[in-house]
């Protein structure tokens, strides 16, 4: 699969004629590419250009292909704005745009979305403390997106400017915490009179497709991080007056609550984590200057707004769906742990009640465990071991539960050695993980002696060795991981055909990418480009008709599926299928 095609604009200012008849332009000579990301001011700068604007918002002019604006401010962007606000299709909780009209979207405020595989940040308007529904960004956006960066992955998009007026393109600079480059893209708006660069066009490698050596590699020409000087900087000017607090602190935890925590209660120190609350944890740990306050962790985690705890106040009044009072009464407590326990079902993918579950991919149900192609298949036959129970993690179960987790792994083993290829089992334990899955992967006999060797030299490209522990059974290695798990820490662990258990515990503030086993496996079978599952989404349909009941019993062998109502020789057609002969 190529890689996806993108256009980059500066201040579009309204002229939408202009930026469109220059898209159409490059994507006749240079295209087709798959969409546009606009940055600086969207809308006009005067009303003269507004009929214009707004033909092409109303539907009279044609958007010629998917268009992503962040600058939402400009005469007419209340107006326009506030109609998609309303519109039923862009309720809830959106990262991925606000549709405006047919192929334009809205990127609100702060957050991080999945484009043809690429994945894009974003932070929305100008900054400004005054809490305006349309064209700024508060703090709160820019923490949320602080947020967002610490989870695992690369961001592909981010470092792409406008309002300057200028084109410019820095050297590419390295990072303090990461291991890949960063490019900076300044644009020029649409039309400018010295006829400064307004559009970009780039074809980059989805991060989530690139092996661990291509993503650490680095030109000639590149710099150190611009960051690190204006750190130092700072902290120099800043020093004689805060002695414990640096400004880069200040501008990632930024909360003074001296007054409010007269409400909340006593503590040393008068600003708090926002890290922390939101998520349980600070990449910053015990060098963080700010207070890790449990209880207001636990305020949180009881549905309370977090301008509420951190503020004493939410800007969004009535509109906002989160508690504004502290909730402390055990009885209230439990029952909102059920709502959130029901409603925590009804949107995970894995929970066999919820209506999102996709039940064509169900291979095989048993008590503890169910067995379900990926919505991505690796290879062919690549298939999830996921708990019926809504639990994070595999190794933390309980007896029963593990035994009938071997029975399934033995049956696969059994089915792909008859095949003549051997069961990887891997899985990735994060300490904010919601629904736990152990993924098991067939690979070729022939390429079983490489496994260990290629996860170890992938392991040192990213800076750590892995514990590997040799067992006969594969219980025993399984027990050995129960003695290394924390569960204050995200884990990752893999088992090789010949019972070698490869484990790492990682850091607190270290960057362990959330698809490396998957990552590593695609490099040893050679087929890189699958290595991001969203590249290989299959449209499975039944061949035979599906009423999947239950297990008849956990006894099917290698040879055939043991499921009440479907024939024991069923398959599905896509271009890969799971088949048991």
């Amino acid at each position: 699969m190529s890689p996806p095609r993108i256009l980059l604009c500066g201040d579009v200012l309204g002229r939408l004629n202009q930026l469109f008849k220059r898209v159409q332009s490059v994507n006749k000579s240079a295209g087709p590419f798959d969409a546009v990301l606009c940055v600086g001011q969207f809308f006009p700068d005067s009303s003269e250009l507004l009929d214009e604007f707004m033909n092409y918002v109303e539907g009279r002019s044609e958007i010629p292909i998917p268009t992503y604006f962040i600058g939402d401010y400009g005469v007419g962007a209340a107006k326009v704005l506030l109609a998609a606000s309303k519109n039923s299709a862009n309720q809830g909780f959106k990262m991925d745009g606000f549709k405006v009209t047919d192929n334009l979207f809205w990127l609100k405020g702060s957050g991080n979305f999945t484009l043809h595989g690429l994945s894009v940040a974003y932070l929305s308007g100008r900054q400004s403390s005054e809490g305006q529904q349309f064209g700024t960004y508060s703090q709160d956006d820019v923490d949320a997106l602080r947020a967002l960066a610490e989870e695992p992955g690369i961001v592909d998009f981010y470092h792409i400017a406008g309002s300057k007026g200028v084109f410019y393109a820095r050297e590419p600079y390295s990072n303090v915490d990461a291991v890949h480059v960063t490019r900076f893209l300044g644009l020029a708006p649409v039309g400018n009179k010295e006829k400064q660069k307004f559009i970009h066009a780039l074809s980059p490698t989805p991060a989530a497709t690139m092996s661990a050596a291509d993503i650490s590699m680095k030109t000639p020409n590149t710099t150190l991080s611009p960051y690190t000087f204006l750190d130092q900087g700072s902290h120099s000017k800043e020093a004689a007056k805060r002695p414990s607090d640096s400004v880069s602190d200040s501008q990632y935890w930024r909360y003074d609550v001296s007054q409010k925590r007269q409400k909340h209660g006593g503590g040393d120190g008068d600003k708090m984590c926002f890290k922390f609350i939101y998520s349980g944890s600070c990449p910053r740990g015990e060098k963080c200057n700010f207070r890790h306050d449990t209880d207001a962790r636990e305020q949180c985690l009881r549905g309370v707004c977090l301008d509420f705890i951190i503020k004493g106040k939410c800007e969004k009044g009535p509109e906002c769906s989160y508690k504004h009072s502290l909730q402390n009464d055990d009885s209230q407590r439990t029952h909102r742990s059920e709502n959130a326990s029901a409603n925590r079902s009804k949107e995970c993918w894995f929970c066999l009640s919820s209506p999102s579950v996709e039940s064509h991919l169900i291979v095989s149900v048993g008590e503890y465990y169910y067995c379900a192609l990926p919505k991505g298949p690796l290879v062919e036959d690549h298939v999830l071991v996921i708990p019926v129970e809504h639990v994070p993690n595999t190794i933390s179960t309980s007896p029963e539960c593990e035994k009938e987790l071997g029975r399934f792994q033995n049956s696969l083993m059994m089915y792909y050695k008859n095949q003549g290829k051997e069961a990887v089992f891997f899985e990735w334990l994060s300490k904010r993980g919601t629904h736990a899955n152990l993924q098991a992967v067939p690979i070729p006999t022939s390429k079983a002696a490489a496994v260990q060797d290629i996860f170890n030299l992938a392991a040192e490209k990213l800076g750590f060795k892995f514990l590997a522990t040799k067992s006969s059974k594969s219980s025993d290695g399984r027990r050995s991981l129960r003695a290394q798990f924390d569960r204050n820490c995200s884990f990752f662990y893999v088992e090789l055909p010949e019972g070698t258990v490869l484990s790492h515990l990682i850091e607190e503030n270290e960057r362990f990418p959330a698809q490396f086993g998957r990552e590593v496996l695609a490099g040893l079978l050679n087929i890189a480009d699958k290595a991001d599952w969203r590249n290989c989404m299959l449209a499975l349909k039944w061949v035979l008709p599906p009423p999947i009941a239950e297990v008849e019993s956990l006894d099917f062998d290698h040879r055939r599926l043991n499921l009440v109502g479907v024939p024991s020789k069923c398959s599905w057609e896509a271009s890969r299928s799971l088949k048991f002969p």
